[in-house]
């Protein structure tokens, strides 16, 4: 009897702390870019030209020394994905960077990274992706690869940059509760692609 009393007590406890992680959720996505760690690698996550863009200008910077694009299709170039960025695409340059064409969700994301950081004698990254997308990145790259130290470099997508509407709304509370499914440990599993 205790527990149907304390019910209506727990349900609007769990709704305020629902609404307050969604509140700092928000307000973290549109945190503005930090100075970028110095690290050994840099991954930038597709799904947004600015995240390749802001990856190939840290590469040129010195901030890594190896660069993964992680989740490119098939049939993208590297010339096609530079094409905007503002830098010079030398030959030097390309030969340290690597598309990753596996992974075809966060968690593939995770799973080519670990692969690559392996490969290649990678011990610490930054990480580049959106900054409503940064949290579960992070989340599911420190699972494929513990042991490696992660440095986030969150970018602001051209969606976050405009006057929230309802469709920036929508697209925060999906990654919202893909974050929570992901700390729940709903997203197992690989999600690569099969090796060609």
């Amino acid at each position: 009897m205790k527990f149907w009393l304390a019910l209506p007590f727990l349900v609007l406890v769990l709704a305020l702390s629902w609404c307050a992680g969604f509140a700092w959720f928000c307000a973290d996505a549109l945190h503005p870019l930090s100075e970028p760690v110095h690290c050994d690698g840099i991954v930038a996550l597709t799904g947004g030209r600015d995240r390749i863009e802001a990856s190939l200008t840290l590469l040129d910077k010195g901030i890594g020394r190896k660069l993964l694009i992680s989740g490119v299709g098939p049939h993208a170039t590297l010339a096609q994905l530079a094409e905007h960025a503002p830098i010079t695409l030398t030959s030097e340059l390309a030969s340290r960077i690597t598309l990753g064409r596996r992974a075809v969700s966060t968690i593939g994301n995770g799973s080519e990274t670990a692969e690559w950081a392996a490969r290649n004698g990678i011990h610490s990254l930054l990480v580049v992706t959106a900054g409503y997308h940064i949290r579960r990145a992070m989340l599911e790259l420190h699972r494929a690869a513990p042991g490696v130290v992660l440095h986030p470099f969150p970018v602001r997508s051209p969606a976050l940059r405009r006057s929230p509407d309802r469709a920036t709304f929508r697209l925060l509370f999906h990654e919202y509760m893909k974050w929570i499914g992901s700390h729940l440990g709903l997203s197992r599993g690989i999600n690569l692609t099969p090796p060609a």
